[in-house]
């Protein structure tokens, strides 16, 4: 009961955000333009800030065991490659497919990865879950650049100059090697004992923290704004396969694999981390990602509302069968 109490408390605050979104656009609040500004906004101001600020306050990454990263790193790429293939086979329109594949690989991680592992385990599990950050968001984003250039809307031929440069591009992806970049200063600056932090200086990390502060419910205002009802009955069928992956196929392979072969080798904090990559909806941010990208914005919002709604009973089922299996 504990467990299904927290993923309705963890999911209802997005879909209230969601909601109110959706009444001001209906009350004439926020229209289409705004919204599409308001998601760039996100997309290269918000969102960095906040990813910059959880690798920045990694601590002692080196006294953690990686076995854990490795798995969920390789896992991803593995659901990436065989969603990839399925998708493919299956969905006719190249527009389609991006935000599919997204919706396969790509968990909200970002937004509710670490207050999840917190919940499922404490302290422990926070400091699990934000090391595993700083490598699987960039892969997530990675792999969402690549998907989006195979299939871009617009038609334009794909390059791997073009696919570089899109990764090299992404705001969210500078971010993260700029906070990795910082913590390899601070290292430094521990061995030659200099205390100097970034942190020190206030007024910039104040900022910095109001900035991030409004990347998830401004990114979730505009996903309402945007959302259409008349919309999903014409995606139906996209709809329930993204729904599919995100919420039975995903964290049935990701989380079951891991409990057959290392549950003796993986802690509780580990596991909690793999049910924040594996059992959460679709990230928000893919939304402004795939408008930067003439990519499918109605599908992706489409499958970012109701992969969150399912998320409460995929998060629940997870860490509900962990318990019984003796992880949590």
């Amino acid at each position: 009961m504990e467990s299904l109490i927290f993923a309705f408390t963890a999911v209802i605050p997005l879909v209230a955000l969601v909601a109110l979104g959706y009444f001001l656009k209906k009350g004439s609040l926020m229209d289409e333009e705004l919204a599409k500004k308001l998601n760039r906004l996100v997309f290269r101001v918000f969102l960095p800030t906040t990813l910059f600020l959880n690798v920045y306050k990694i601590e002692k990454p080196g006294d953690v065991a990686f076995g854990y990263i490795v798995y969920a790193l390789a896992a991803t790429l593995g659901i990436f490659l065989v969603s990839l293939g399925i998708i493919l086979l299956i969905v006719p329109q190249n527009s389609r497919r991006g935000a599919l594949v997204q919706v396969a690989f790509r968990s909200n991680y970002a937004l509710v990865g670490i207050p999840l592992a917190q919940s499922l385990f404490g302290d422990e599990g926070v400091g699990a879950a934000t090391l595993l950050s700083a490598m699987i968001i960039p892969m997530f984003n990675i792999l969402a650049v690549i998907t989006l250039s195979i299939f871009r809307e617009d038609g334009e031929k794909t390059s791997v100059m073009k696919v570089v440069k899109g990764v090299t591009g992404n705001p969210l992806i500078r971010a993260i090697f700029l906070g990795l970049a910082v913590l390899v200063v601070r290292a430094a600056f521990t061995r030659a004992g200099i205390g100097f932090r970034l942190s020190q200086i206030e007024p910039l990390f104040k900022v910095a923290g109001q900035l991030s502060s409004l990347s998830t419910p401004l990114a979730l205002l505009v996903l309402g704004a945007q959302f259409e009802f008349s919309t999903a009955s014409e995606l139906r069928r996209e709809i329930t396969i993204g729904i599919l992956f995100r919420s039975v196929i995903v964290p049935t392979l990701g989380l079951g694999i891991a409990y057959l072969f290392f549950r003796d080798t993986f802690s509780g904090a580990h596991f909690a981390s793999l049910v924040a990559v594996f059992a959460t909806p679709v990230a928000v941010s893919s939304v402004p990602m795939i408008q930067e990208m003439n990519g499918d914005v109605k599908l992706m919002g489409q499958l970012v509302v109701w992969t969150t709604l399912f998320s409460a009973i995929s998060v629940f089922l997870a860490s509900f069968l962990l318990k019984l299996g003796g992880v949590f």
